[in-house]
């Protein structure tokens, strides 16, 4: 019988690939990775520009080698896929069919960095394990219990209702960092809390109990604070300003929006985070000086909905590994009552505020491929006829 659940996090570049061991009766084994509970047989990542990868179907099929040996030829029981926009209607993992395939297809123009990449790394394993159960699991999801009004746009009702609201992203993560809040600190659990997910992707998110209240991302994955080569919210009067004057059409304004802006922009230099620090270029020192501002900015924006702040938890690759940029946006939340201790920082702990701060500081490790396992077994339990049908 299977038991064994494949989970990928497929992007543009990458593919990052975790198998955990879903049965109950094997998950007591000692020596594994432990994440959410569930035991971590194998993880990894693979750049698909490698000369010996072709594309998601070349990464799959050496994942899936992997796996095999892994496995020693034991059948997978299903596979979980992040997939980074649900839109209206999916608010909870689904088992991929034809039907749910075509309607994820629909909305590529809303994360054309993400989705079609996510959908790409299904449609890759179909085709190598054809009877797979895939199960897709959306970044959208945890903000779908947020009040109308941190939902909604000032828009007419005739667009509106096409489904152009505010989503909000990096639920997955967020969702993994609420999962360890208990771990660290019970006072966190029932707490007003503001999580920064920063990477070459980045937003803010206020969390209340537990639960999504507002986040910086909303209707695309451009809005927020400047990431990577995205520029974050930007008066919609720039956009009208590049189709008029230098005459650029929506797939130009597109490519500048995605590719082309955040801090690759304004630094002329790198979109890597740790490239600007080590450069003694002034644009790349505009390049942060910006980047933390805008967080500054929207911290207190979220401090605003939740109605006062209890802690902040950094997470993903800037906010896990970035001591210097840890420092810098505590110290642009200073009235709010932050306080950095610098040892703690520069280690970093997972609490890094000092004993008399009035708002904790913490760094947690996100998990978004734990997140996966644990809604996909879960849909799995509630549908058992699900698993077993595939085979390395």
């Amino acid at each position: 019988m299977a038991h064994d659940l494949l989970v990928l996090n497929a992007g543009s570049s990458t593919l990052k690939f975790a198998l955990f061991e879903a049965s109950e009766a094997r998950q007591t084994n000692e020596g594994r990775e432990a994440t959410h509970g569930l035991p971590c047989l194998l993880r990894g990542e693979i750049d698909l520009h490698a000369p010996a990868v072709q594309g998601h179907d070349g990464a799959l099929a050496a994942v899936l080698e992997r796996i095999d040996r892994q496995l020693d030829g034991a059948p997978l029981a299903a596979a979980a896929h992040r997939v980074v926009h649900g839109g209206e209607h999916f608010s909870a993992p689904v088992l991929v069919d034809a039907r749910v395939l075509a309607d994820l297809h629909r909305l590529e123009s809303l994360a054309p960095l993400h989705q079609p990449a996510n959908l790409a790394a299904i449609e890759a394993l179909e085709r190598l394990m054809p009877g797979l159960p895939q199960i897709a699991c959306f970044d959208t999801a945890f903000h779908r219990g947020q009040p109308w009004v941190a939902q909604a746009l000032a828009l007419p009702a005739a667009v509106t209702a096409r489904g152009v609201r505010r989503y909000g992203f990096h639920g997955l993560s967020f969702e993994s960092i609420v999962a360890q809040f208990a771990r660290h600190d019970a006072s966190l659990v029932e707490a007003r809390v503001i999580v920064l997910h920063l990477g070459s992707g980045s937003s803010l998110c206020a969390i209340d109990k537990g639960r999504s209240v507002a986040t910086t991302m909303g209707f695309s994955a451009l809005e927020g604070i400047p990431m990577g080569t995205r520029p974050g919210s930007l008066d919609p009067g720039v956009l009208l300003w590049l189709a008029d004057h230098m005459a650029l059409d929506t797939r130009a304004i597109e490519h500048m929006l995605y590719r082309e802006s955040g801090l690759l922009g304004v630094s002329g230099l790198s979109a890597d985070m740790r490239v600007l620090e080590a450069s003694s270029d002034p644009q790349a020192a505009r390049a942060i000086d910006l980047w933390v501002y805008r967080i500054g900015r929207e911290i207190g924006s979220l401090a605003a909905a939740l109605g006062g702040v209890d802690a902040l938890v950094f997470t993903a690759g800037i906010g896990e590994n970035s001591a210097s940029a840890r420092a810098r946006i505590a110290a642009a939340a200073a009235w709010l009552g932050v306080e950095i201790d610098p040892a703690a920082n520069r280690e970093p702990r997972p609490r890094i505020s000092t004993s008399a701060s009035r708002v904790a500081a913490w760094v947690m490790p996100t998990d978004e491929e734990g997140v996966i396992a644990r809604q996909a077994l879960a849909l799995v339990a509630r549908h058992p006829r699900v698993t077993g049908r595939g085979s390395s």
